[in-house]
């Protein structure tokens, strides 16, 4: 899918693109391509000269190449951006590759991104909110900050409504493992904002040194690097809010197992006497002149009895019996 943006009366107009001959009529200020196919890429060779690497958007390219400006100009930032999961699909990260010619940005990427969604409807509302494709640019990651934000959020709730189910009702193993589900959820999603604002961070850096950037975009890019810094200390507090979370349930967990256990200890301790008392009445010697007895019998049955009831009433008053 082909998508041109142009400004009109400083808004951003969006045209999909069907034909080369639409592509010649537009003066477009960012191309986004979803999924190009061969014969979209060879539209943009055609009508800007660009030519679209074939590793444009692959997860396993150096690290090293992920900025760089050739020769002719063209400005190559790829970057990651968030696609925050629900009860169906997990969390990822989406590799998106920027190529900026000519003042004009390009971006190849396999999915539609909320970020992306966001800008163009503010570009839409917003006027004079994007004047140039460096700007188009900013917003993106000034954007991509804001829903990693709010998706830091959405953990602060999903993790309170676990520490009401932890912290304050019984916890067993049913409860435990939703909750040690969901903290797995949410570790996985924390983590992944914090690499997409890592990410974020290196390619607004980068703009910065390469001094593509005028006065008013430069501390732009500055205050979208101080908004990250400042979700740093917020992912960093929910990894120990999470572990936290995770000791607990796992202690619950423990604690419920040390019951089943104390049963069986108890249970052990209490049967050894009359089992002891059955193995000396039952070794048949020659000689236990009790047995002979008419009260023989009921006796060592008596014995056996009160030999169970005894544990029993020391290990309550003791307290060991209680849950």
């Amino acid at each position: 899918m082909l998508n041109v943006f142009s400004l009109v009366n400083g808004r951003l107009f969006q045209e999909e693109i069907g034909d080369p001959e639409a592509l010649a009529r537009v003066q477009p200020i960012w191309v986004d391509l979803e999924e190009p196919s061969v014969e979209e890429k060879g539209w943009i060779a055609a009508r800007f000269g660009l030519t679209i690497p074939q590793d444009a958007v692959d997860e396993d390219i150096e690290e090293s190449a992920r900025f760089y400006e050739e020769d002719n100009g063209e400005l190559h930032i790829r970057s990651d951006f968030l696609i925050e999961g629900d009860d169906r699909t997990p969390s990822r990260n989406v590799r998106v590759a920027f190529i900026l010619l000519d003042n004009v940005l390009f971006s190849i990427h396999d999915e539609d991104l909320p970020v992306f969604r966001l800008l163009r409807l503010r570009a839409r509302r917003i006027p004079a909110l994007i004047e140039d494709a460096k700007d188009v640019l900013l917003s993106l990651f000034d954007a991509d900050a804001e829903y990693s934000a709010d998706a830091l959020e959405g953990i602060y709730d999903s993790l309170e409504q676990v520490s009401a189910r932890v912290l304050r009702q019984s916890v067993d193993d049913a409860t435990a493992g939703e909750a040690l589900a969901a903290i797995a959820r949410e570790e996985d999603l924390n983590g992944r904002i914090r690499r997409n604002m890592m990410d974020t961070r290196r390619a607004l850096s980068f703009m910065m040194r390469s001094r593509m950037l005028d006065a008013e975009q430069f501390e732009q890019a500055r205050q979208i690097m101080r908004d990250i810094d400042s979700l740093d200390s917020h992912t960093a507090f929910l990894f120990d809010k999470m572990n936290f979370l995770l000791d607990a349930t796992v202690g619950f967990v423990n604690i419920n197992q040390n019951k089943i256990i104390k049963i069986f200890s108890v249970a052990s301790v209490a049967l050894l006497p009359p089992t002891l008392i059955a193995s000396i009445y039952g070794m048949n010697f020659r000689f236990m002149p009790e047995l002979d007895k008419p009260w023989g019998y009921p006796m060592a049955l008596a014995l056996m009895l009160s030999s169970v009831i005894a544990p029993f009433v020391y290990f309550r008053r003791k307290g060991w019996l209680k849950k």
